[in-house]
């Protein structure tokens, strides 16, 4: 423990976050307890408090670092050719991110975004940067005529992203959800057909 207790401030937050990510996926937000992230850590739960005021702002800090991490498609998606298959991508993407971190996404679903300071966060500000790749797809689709060109990007971002939210809610309860790749390719058709030129 003596270690534990000389960590540099860094290294510190890093475990604290690791070790938080791991718990919420175990527990979920609703039996999260900082407590339990001390413990783990072999640190009192007042060193958790010093570096995260607030079960919420450590929650809210996992939730950004996660938001960074899937912000890899941003290299991957220009590997990906034609419009339609990059559609298919981020929309595929995008599913698989949640059935990979229920509990993360269910903690952003239903505690963060809600917020009325969700704007002000990182979090959102990731988030708008990885909703924004769909719409970098789309845009780079109508220059190259393969889509028209008076799609509203804005209202495109919120029907896909609503589709996929409303599709994975099941899985997020616990129920049998269909597969991502059914799921995409569903969306994906009805989303293609309805912006092709």
């Amino acid at each position: 423990m003596s270690s534990q207790l000389r960590q540099d401030p860094e290294t510190r937050t890093a475990s604290i976050l690791a070790v938080a990510r791991e718990l919420l996926r175990e527990v979920g937000y609703e039996h999260f307890l900082p407590a339990e992230v001390a413990r783990r850590c072999g640190i009192s739960e007042g060193l958790v408090y010093r570096y995260f005021p607030t079960k919420r702002s450590l929650l809210t800090r996992v939730a950004e670092d996660w938001f960074a991490e899937i912000l890899t498609l941003e290299p991957e998606l220009e590997s990906v050719e034609g419009p339609r298959a990059r559609l298919r991508y981020v929309i595929a993407y995008s599913l698989g991110v949640v059935r990979k971190e229920p509990k993360l996404t269910r903690f952003v679903y239903l505690e963060l975004r809600p917020s009325s300071d969700y704007r002000e966060t990182r979090a959102y500000e990731l988030n708008r940067r990885f909703t924004g790749i769909l719409g970098q797809a789309v845009s780079e689709g109508i220059a190259a005529g393969h889509f028209r060109a008076d799609v509203d990007l804005r209202l495109l971002r919120d029907l896909v992203f609503g589709a996929i939210e409303y599709q994975s809610w099941g899985y997020l309860r616990g129920e049998d959800a269909p597969s991502v790749e059914e799921t995409a390719d569903a969306i994906t058709d009805l989303v293609y057909r309805a912006i092709a030129a």
